[in-house]
């Protein structure tokens, strides 16, 4: 298993994989930045750095997140709401086939070892609220923001 710390707008992002994928990719407050890449973990660092440069909206990286087949389900499904949208925890829970699994479900979305490429920030609460982001939600704002940015007009 091979590890990379890279700098982001919102920290130091944490890259962990092997040659069956990306396992694990966080956000720490602090910490050191790698001074070499693995190179099984560089066009995850390219794509990532890419993201937050505006230059990509999706991921195309090989991912082996460990995790139950329930968590695995909900992660798929959360890599099906596109960019620049959200959806709430009841109708992510909906999409899994059943409106009670909805606490379920976002356990499991906390639980996403996969930090943006897995877009657990695009769920939001049912009345539009930024709740429950494990990284903080003034992370979540700022990647909700990053990918629909509202572009006003000056009146001078």
């Amino acid at each position: 298993m091979n590890t990379v710390f890279i700098n982001s707008p919102l920290g130091i992002t944490k890259i962990e994989g092997d040659e069956n994928g990306i396992t694990i990719i966080s956000v720490l407050s602090e910490g050191m930045v790698s001074e070499e890449i693995p190179e099984n973990l560089k066009e995850a660092v390219n794509q990532l750095r890419d993201y937050f440069d505006g230059k990509r909206t999706d991921f195309t990286l090989k991912l082996n997140p460990k995790g139950t087949d329930f968590q695995q389900t909900v992660w798929k499904e959360l890599s099906n709401i596109p960019f620049g949208k959200t959806m709430s925890y009841l109708d992510l829970a909906k999409k899994l086939g059943d409106p009670k699994v909805i606490r379920a479900a976002a356990s499991a979305n906390g639980k996403n070892p996969l930090w943006i490429v897995v877009p657990c920030h695009r769920v939001i609460g049912t009345d539009g609220s930024l709740t429950g982001y494990a990284g903080g939600l003034w992370r979540k704002k700022w990647l909700l923001e990053h990918e629909n940015p509202t572009n006003q007009q000056s009146l001078f």
